[in-house]
């Protein structure tokens, strides 16, 4: 299957079903036929310009199109307000300016970052939960050359 027909089959799953994660998108394109790995879905759901909201069952599922505005904003926000960033095992940790550590997360939860099991935020200081040390020590990396 090429890259095309796979984007045009994701699109169509996510028209027509309630796909809330990542594994499911897999799961969905396994049914049809096609296996592809964790690190290619991922680069899909970028490429495509997927973003998550919330449904009327409260359950949170992909749509097409996320608001550049928001990204952007969201972008800015995070560079502006991170100060520092460290990693201690499997975790990431993120302080920024007074207030804005959810904005910080929020930017984060909105990257599809490889490996990001979840985001907690206090009022300066962000933990950014990753599947396993590598993974943040790959996430400090990134993030510290972008700041």
């Amino acid at each position: 299957m090429t890259k095309s027909e796979r984007h045009r089959m994701i699109v169509e799953f996510i028209n027509t079903r309630e796909i809330e994660t990542q594994y499911d998108l897999s799961v969905a394109l396994k049914e049809n036929g096609h296996r592809v790995t964790q690190a290619t879905i991922s680069r899909d759901v970028r490429e495509l310009g997927l973003a998550k909201e919330f449904g009327a069952n409260g359950k949170s599922r992909y749509v097409l199109g996320y608001p550049s505005v928001h990204t952007d904003r969201l972008s800015t926000i995070f560079k502006e307000s991170v100060i520092s960033i460290a990693a201690a095992q499997n975790i990431v940790v993120l302080k920024t300016l007074p207030g804005l550590a959810s904005a910080a997360c929020a930017a984060i939860d909105g990257m599809e970052v490889d490996g990001l099991v979840g985001t907690l935020a206090g009022d300066d200081t962000a933990f950014l939960a990753m599947l396993d040390n590598k993974a943040a020590a790959r996430l400090k990396e990134e993030i510290a050359a972008k700041l």
